[in-house]
């Protein structure tokens, strides 16, 4: 069963501080709900309870913590029980990201996309699932992907390897968790106009070099805000809807893929090789 109307319900939302997380926790407050909020940093934490607030709404708990330890996420979802039964609807928002090709990619960036894009919302579900699912009163999950865990995009493998494995989890659980009237929505934004954007590693590369400088302005041109998407996200638990897209060009890349694999195939191979070019010409000294 849908969520028509947000006001009362208990909302929690990772990755609050900034970005896609700080924005949705803003409009989930405009709507009524009462915030459960966290993010890894404190300051930015501590700003958007605080904007909330200012606001009128409810921050009912809020915690700065890292997502990939399980046992903090675990102090974190008892803390919060202690105050309320469960939640009713949960946002995995919370993510990093490096870029870079396998030969230059380390363990440590493939373990950290794992450990906080995969790992991260599996413990968040784990610990406030389980919960609602008992309280019996349904809820919504809201997971927030990529289009790197739809489409084969260049020096995307670590992050993809995190994103397609959240996008895997979500399908699993829309078909669990609807015979408990908890609905499932899958998010998949193309290019967003986040702090993410300035600070994404790009493993061996000159972000200075002018082909990067050019691809990444490219990248910002075609963003979202992080308001487009957090109404985007309201409206996909609103009508529960699994997949949401925030940009036409993630949705018709994503059915071009299914429907037209041949060409698709070789659009990715071309955008592969010109990637390369540019790696070739802007490696890091």
């Amino acid at each position: 069963m849908a969520i028509k109307d947000l006001r009362g319900t208990r909302f929690l939302v990772t990755g609050a501080a900034s970005g896609i997380g700080r924005a949705l926790a803003l409009a989930a407050a405009r709507e009524g709900a009462d915030l459960i909020l966290t993010d890894l940093q404190q300051d930015g934490l501590d700003s958007v309870v605080d904007a909330v607030r200012a606001g009128g709404g409810t921050v009912l708990h809020s915690a700065a913590f890292d997502i990939s330890d399980y046992d903090a996420v675990t102090a974190f979802a008892h803390a919060v029980h202690e105050r309320c039964e469960s939640v009713d609807i949960v946002a995995n928002v919370a993510g990093v990201s490096v870029w870079g090709t396998v030969d230059r990619l380390q363990h440590k960036h493939w373990k950290l996309m794992v450990d906080v894009n995969l790992m991260g919302p599996i413990h968040v579900i784990e610990n406030f699932v389980p919960p609602m699912i008992a309280a019996g009163r349904g809820g919504h999950l809201v997971n927030v992907s990529s289009a790197a865990g739809l489409l084969a995009l260049p020096w995307h493998s670590a992050y993809s390897a995190s994103k397609f494995g959240l996008r895997g989890v979500s399908e699993v659980l829309r078909f669990d968790l609807k015979r408990d009237k908890i609905g499932v929505s899958l998010v998949v934004p193309g290019a967003v106009a986040t702090p993410l954007v300035d600070t994404v590693g790009i493993v061996g590369v000159d972000r200075d070099a002018p082909a990067v400088r050019k691809l990444t302005g490219r990248f910002v041109k075609h963003a979202a805000s992080p308001e487009k998407v957090a109404e985007c996200i309201l409206t996909g638990i609103r009508k529960s809807r699994f997949m949401v897209y925030t940009s036409f060009d993630t949705r018709f890349g994503f059915w071009w893929a299914r429907k037209f694999a041949p060409p698709y195939n070789l659009v990715m191979q071309g955008a592969n090789d010109y990637f390369r070019k540019v790696l070739r010409s802007s490696t890091a000294k």
